[in-house]
């Protein structure tokens, strides 16, 4: 699970903090799962000395799967991969808003001389 969470870092922009109405990515050794959900309420568990949260999900899977998770700060931000019936899990924000040093790439201009010819997108079934 670590090197997965390392390939992780790479590939998506992750946020430091989980707050309501973030989208965050939960990664499962079993069952073997990477998926979106939105966090849709964060309330303190007050029947535990420490610091433990409900993290209110909603899994963005046809149909939505609502669940909520009791974790600590540190799991629920990313920092800590921790364990649920005995099986790996993570959790952690992805940061949706693009920074201001990413610019898109400007447009190609195109040779007018040539006819154009559209591309049909390929959709691609993965297991």
């Amino acid at each position: 699970m670590e090197d997965l969470v390392k390939e992780l870092g790479q590939l998506v922009p992750f946020k430091e903090t989980t707050d309501i109405g973030d989208l965050v990515l939960v990664a499962a050794k079993e069952p073997h799962m990477l998926v979106y959900a939105l966090v849709t309420d964060i309330t303190r568990d007050t029947s535990r000395k420490a610091e433990w949260w409900h993290l209110a999900l909603t899994f963005l899977t046809v149909p939505p799967q609502e669940t909520t998770w009791t974790l600590r700060t540190p799991q629920m931000t990313g920092l800590e991969i921790f364990t649920m019936g005995g099986e790996e899990r993570f959790v952690k924000a992805v940061n949706m808003v693009p920074s201001p040093g990413k610019a898109e790439a400007p447009p190609v201009a195109e040779d007018t001389d040539k006819p154009t010819t559209k591309k049909t997108p390929v959709l691609k079934r993965v297991k």
